[in-house]
């Protein structure tokens, strides 16, 4: 089969499948999704392995059985919300929000006031795209980075449900002139912050006590620009509606060490993200290699045994990575990773080049070109503000 018909039957099964669930009552159509999720684990072998291999990394402390429960979990929640989506098209916003109960709007309304944007880490958690069209009504038009789908007519159909109730969608390539302007005009931008990227276009912190590859782009735009950052998320409650939460909105003492504030806040914010997913494992995107990328033993020596201190079941408060601080080249002009999910799974999974966002201002430290940074400090936990850095040598490779 040619990939323009197999473009053309995916949008077709879409469009029917469509027109079936929008037609049902929404628990109808989350049970339909659940089983399907389940029919789903069983026929894709591949990536239920890579699931349950990235929980046995995550948890080391569940037994087996746990760990396929939760694995086959998420093939039901993700199915669930792709049917939920196609069931959303269309639907008055005030629907949509009816299904969510909003904690923090204002911590989010207090950053935007203050005139400079926002930057808003978001995660492939729970309903992503649900609070991606719920927030324009609350505070006005956002935008959201993403990559578009390999299938155009796809594709368009998700464009015209996220900029359906005020988004502005941002393609990654070239992105950075655009985040900008919308930071400039005092409005929200998310930035997925949990998929893998290269060596060369993230660095390396703790996620679950394992060396994770990172984008560094949330904390670079928040760092250069001075706009706060308000984390997000919207997770399912065992009711079926959605906690739909904002913040707490994250401060961070800056030393005046440009790759090392953004390698802190880097570690913060996934510390965060972190914390989200122990909430609730099986809402998050488990089929995607977080830990895909991986450092040398140069930079990362306890890499070289299994039971190396820190890399078994750490904890968010615990969380700690060694080793020198760079971050990547800001004239490289690399290209990040795209995210590796199964077809189908919707979301603004990449993030704007991090290699691209301009360098300290003459006079500031240099940054290092020593490869991909390592972190060297705790991992506060969420909510709290990142430690200030200093340049002693304590904790370093």
């Amino acid at each position: 089969m040619t990939r323009e018909r197999r473009h053309a039957l995916e949008a077709w099964a879409a469009a029917v499948v469509s027109a079936i669930v929008r037609r049902l009552p929404r628990p109808v159509v989350l049970a339909i999704g659940r089983g399907l999720g389940r029919i789903w684990a069983a026929l894709d072998r591949r990536h239920l392995r890579i699931a349950a291999e990235n929980l046995q990394l995550a948890f080391p402390d569940w037994d087996e059985a746990r760990v396929r429960t939760t694995a086959i979990g998420v093939y039901s929640h993700f199915a669930a919300v792709l049917l939920e989506i196609l069931w959303m098209e269309g639907r008055p916003v005030e629907e949509l929000l009816a299904l969510t109960e909003i904690e923090g709007l204002e911590h989010l309304k207090t950053a935007l006031a203050r005139g400079r944007g926002v930057v808003c880490p978001i995660a492939h958690l729970g309903n992503w795209e649900l609070q991606g069209v719920a927030t324009p009504p609350l505070v006005g038009s956002s935008a959201v980075i993403a990559r578009p789908l390999d299938n155009p007519a796809l594709d368009k159909r998700l464009v015209s449900f996220r900029t359906s109730t005020g988004n502005v969608v941002i393609y990654k390539q070239k992105a950075l002139a655009q985040i900008l302007k919308t930071l400039r005009e005092g409005r929200l931008v998310a930035i997925m912050l949990d998929q893998n990227v290269q060596a060369k276009d993230g660095i390396f912190v703790r996620f679950f006590g394992r060396p994770a590859c990172t984008t560094t782009v949330a904390a670079a735009l928040a760092i250069k620009t001075g706009c706060p950052i308000v984390p997000a998320r919207c997770a399912r409650r065992a009711d079926g509606r959605y906690r739909m939460a904002y913040g707490p909105l994250v401060e961070w003492p800056g030393s005046g060490r440009r790759d090392e504030d953004i390698a802190a806040l880097t570690q913060h914010l996934t510390s965060i993200i972190e914390g989200w997913v122990r909430e609730t494992p099986e809402q998050w995107l488990w089929l995607h290699r977080r830990w895909k990328t991986t450092p040398s033993l140069e930079t990362f020596p306890s890499l070289e045994t299994s039971s190396a201190p820190g890399l078994e079941g750490s904890t968010v408060s615990s969380a700690s990575v060694s080793g020198p601080v760079s971050v990547p080249d800001p004239a490289s002009g690399s290209d990040p990773a795209s995210r590796s999910v199964p077809a189908g799974v919707p979301g603004p999974a990449s993030v704007p080049d991090p290699g691209s966002v301009p360098g300290p201002s003459p006079g500031s430290d240099p940054p290092s070109r020593s490869g991909p940074a390592v972190v060297s400090a705790p991992a506060p936990g969420p909510g709290t503000a990142p430690p200030a850095r200093s340049d002693t040598p304590e904790g370093r490779a």
